[in-house]
């Protein structure tokens, strides 16, 4: 065989492979638009499915990252948080550059914001904030969105504050704050007065009975003492004045846990519903 032909053999050869590949990474990447499609349709399961498919029939890892990175956020869109990690630290073994590092970086600190993992997230953020070439206000944002999610309001006013004055998520977070009761104060003043915290909390109707039981009990056992019945006295202080002034107590810390929790889920509903801004 001369060489004229096996150079043409060659460059068929070459040509085919080529042709192949270019056909196979074209039909890849409507394969991942369509998986994309399907996300942005809300059809998380089948944009998993599909996405999964593309991973598999990727040979040369061309979509290796975004394949995974969108698997994640499909995952975190369902709610399956620790799936969503899983593939978001995956899709980070593929990522090509900086930024899609920092990308799924953030997909993680996210993810551990919906699912209440705040410690792990801040410590996340932190790492982060040790390169100076990253956004730093974005990441004192998210750390202002843990802080919600953690129910510390005062903590994410600060963040937010640190990027805006007027930002309206400082300003939420300060009402929220004013608005809560203090569960400490309501125990306290239920302590000295009985009732007096669930008065403070609102509950009128409950904070009359207590008031009413304390005072009636109270008066039983202080009258069974004048008249020497110290037996009566004994019972009736200590199985029922007794049971009724620590429930007192206890009512109060309720009402006013129930409260703060009514406040911050408002809030929390708020935010789902009517903030145009990024959320986790």
């Amino acid at each position: 065989m001369n060489s004229g032909k096996i150079k043409y053999i060659f460059i068929l050869a070459a040509f085919f492979f080529i042709s192949k590949n270019i056909y196979a990474q074209n039909e890849l990447a409507k394969q991942y638009e369509y998986a994309v499609s399907l996300y942005n349709s809300e059809k998380y399961f089948d944009a998993i499915t599909e996405a999964k498919r593309l991973a598999f029939f990727d040979t040369l890892r061309a979509f290796a990252y975004p394949a995974n990175e969108l698997i994640a956020e499909c995952y975190k869109q369902g709610g399956k948080y620790p799936d969503a990690i899983f593939y978001y630290k995956k899709a980070e073994r593929y990522a090509k550059n900086k930024d899609e590092i920092y990308k799924t970086k953030l997909g993680v600190i996210k993810t551990d914001i919906l699912r209440k993992a705040t410690g792990q997230a801040i410590k996340l953020i932190d790492e982060l904030k040790c390169d100076t070439t990253l956004n730093a206000k974005e990441l004192s944002y998210w750390r202002g969105w843990a802080y919600i999610f953690n129910d510390e309001w005062d903590a994410a006013a600060e963040c937010f504050d640190s990027i805006d004055h007027n930002s309206p998520l400082k300003l939420l977070c300060q009402k929220v704050e004013k608005d809560k009761y203090s569960v400490l104060f309501a125990k306290v003043v239920s302590v000295f007065i009985p009732g007096a915290g669930q008065f403070y909390t609102g509950n009128y109707l409950s904070g009359i009975m207590s008031l009413g039981w304390n005072f009636l009990w109270g008066y039983i056992s202080v009258n069974s003492i004048i008249e020497n019945r110290v037996f009566d006295a004994a019972m009736t202080a200590n199985f029922l004045w007794l049971r009724f002034y620590l429930g007192n107590i206890q009512n109060a810390e309720k009402f006013a846990e129930m409260k703060n929790l009514e406040i911050t889920n408002n809030a929390l509903i708020f935010l789902q519903n009517n903030f145009n801004g990024e959320k986790p």
